[in-house]
């Protein structure tokens, strides 16, 4: 039996992540949620990540600075950024640092999870 896969949730509110939370749950993926970047970056959680699902403006770090600091760090998953905030400027900012997808909350669910099994698929 192929192992679970695990997708990071990182979003500074409480309720976007319980729902998200429950929408990849159902879906039967593991979900691993934090409530900011920093502590994403602090958990010893992030082996066996498959895909972080990150929000764009968090107090501190924002995805994009998260992005960032992945990116500089070298190998990690794929991301899929949700905002609220949708200008073209993080827009670019985002796919350009290698997201996979920007999407707008609220998230338009067969999307995000669209998303997701493309990322499961292209790694399986």
């Amino acid at each position: 039996m192929p192992p679970v896969p695990v997708i990071a949730v990182v979003d500074d509110d409480p309720a976007i992540r319980e729902a998200m939370d429950d929408l990849i749950m159902s879906f039967g993926y593991e979900c691993r949620l934090f409530a900011s970047a920093e502590e994403f970056l602090e958990s010893k959680q992030q082996a066996g990540i498959d895909c972080i699902v990150v929000d764009v403006k968090m107090p501190g770090l924002s995805g994009i600075e998260l992005q960032s600091e992945l990116n500089r760090r070298g190998d990690h998953p794929p991301m899929i950024f949700v905002t609220s905030y949708q200008d073209e400027r993080t827009r670019n900012a985002a796919l350009n640092g290698g997201a996979l997808a920007f999407l707008g909350k609220p998230v338009n669910i067969v999307s995000l999870i669209g998303c997701l099994q493309s990322v499961l698929n292209a790694q399986s």
